[in-house]
């Protein structure tokens, strides 16, 4: 059996064309004792994919992008199996697998089909390369105490779901404005608990997917959202995805917000669009882009007002608030910056194109201002 599948693998999984892919799953479809042992190969590439730094939801994400649905149905039957054996899983990690796909590819498709999508798989599994870990692989997770979600992230939660919702500009607005002054002060009560307890609190880091199309103006929103909220992030293009690093509470904002935006930027580029195409002017991507990346750069502006608009809120509480939140956010921005420049020891700053249609520019802007909540920096590359 081990002959037939090394045999499959050999000439399948180390070349580039469909040659060999067409002679390893001949062997596959003709061998149906070897099924057991092809699956068992599967979970283990995906355990070297933990090794190396990989998680659910970015082997699923590249999966979904260069291949098709049944090798997504199949990533996650093999993800649900393999994640099975760990005691503890790490943090995000019951979320990721709960968004996975519900099954696999269909059963009524003949054995070569079934044998060259494992395959196609497998050489994808088989070369990704390892990347920045933002957490322990599975099996070396201390857990932790069981504590629910804080007060305030529920409630920020709710927040958004409202202002997604709305079909009322001026109430997303103050939803939106809502939430992300709540989050601010709830990042300021971490770190004043923090400083006052002096607790051994350190940054984390968390993957955020950044998905075609508008990936540039995606990755822009999401790094204004992370330096609004105490983090740094880092756009990994080629993969599809952001490391975003700060403290646990500002990674959690971050994540949220971020989500909430692009339903509000999409569904306001989608009106826009339509009252453009309403008044016999046809629009293109290029309005669609143009949108999005004024929708980014004037988001960060607003963030970075709220931001410094709940700092200056707090300091003028007390003399003792003062005292104590200034040095405790200075010393976790150097230590948010520490741990990203560990993490990404090389950024490049990538060029933005695409905002050509001025039109497209101002509904951006617009939008973006109704959201009441935005300088855009580039997003920095590893």
């Amino acid at each position: 059996m081990d002959s037939v599948i090394d045999k499959a693998f050999a000439a399948a999984l180390y070349g580039d064309g469909d040659d060999g892919l067409d002679t390893g799953a001949s062997f596959l479809a003709a061998a149906p004792e070897a099924d057991a042992e092809l699956r068992r190969r599967g979970e283990e590439y995906l355990t070297r994919a933990w090794r190396h730094g990989w998680q659910p939801a970015d082997v699923l994400r590249l999966v979904r992008r260069d291949l098709d649905e049944p090798h997504a149905g199949l990533a996650a039957a093999l993800i649900r199996t393999e994640t099975r054996r760990y005691a503890h899983l790490p943090p995000r990690w019951a979320a990721q697998l709960a968004d996975l796909a519900p099954a696999e590819d269909a059963p009524s498709r003949d054995r070569f089909s079934r044998a060259t999508t494992h395959l196609e798989l497998y050489r994808l599994l088989l070369r990704l390369p390892p990347v920045e870990p933002v957490g322990p692989p599975p099996g070396e997770t201390v857990p932790g105490p069981a504590e629910g979600e804080p007060r305030t992230l529920t409630r920020v939660r709710a927040l958004l779901a409202k202002a997604e919702a709305t079909g009322y500009p001026q109430e997303a607005e103050a939803l939106t404005a809502k939430a992300q002054e709540l989050m601010a002060r709830h990042s300021l009560d971490e770190a004043l608990l923090a400083a006052r307890t002096h607790a051994r609190d350190t940054p984390g880091a968390c993957r955020i997917g950044v998905d075609a199309p508008y990936e540039t103006a995606k990755a822009i929103l999401l790094d204004a959202v992370a330096s609004a909220n105490h983090c740094r992030a880092v756009w990994n293009e080629a993969y599809g995805f952001s490391t975003v690093v700060g403290f646990e509470a500002d990674l959690e904002a971050v994540e949220l917000l971020h989500t909430s935006l692009l339903v509000q930027g999409t569904a306001a580029m989608t009106k826009a669009e339509a009252a453009q195409r309403a008044g016999g002017r046809k629009r293109t991507r290029t309005f669609r882009q143009t949108f999005l990346l004024a929708f980014a750069h004037r988001m960060g502006d607003r963030l970075a007002e709220a931001g410094d608009h709940a700092v200056t809120e707090a300091v003028e509480t007390t003399a003792e608030t003062r005292n104590s939140l200034l040095p405790a956010l200075a010393a976790r921005d150097v230590a948010v910056t520490d741990r990203a420049q560990r993490m990404f020891p090389e950024t490049t700053a990538t060029r933005v194109r695409g905002a050509t249609d001025a039109e497209g520019w101002t509904h951006g802007t617009a939008a973006a201002d109704r959201a009441r909540v935005g300088g855009g920096e580039r997003p920095r590359l590893p």
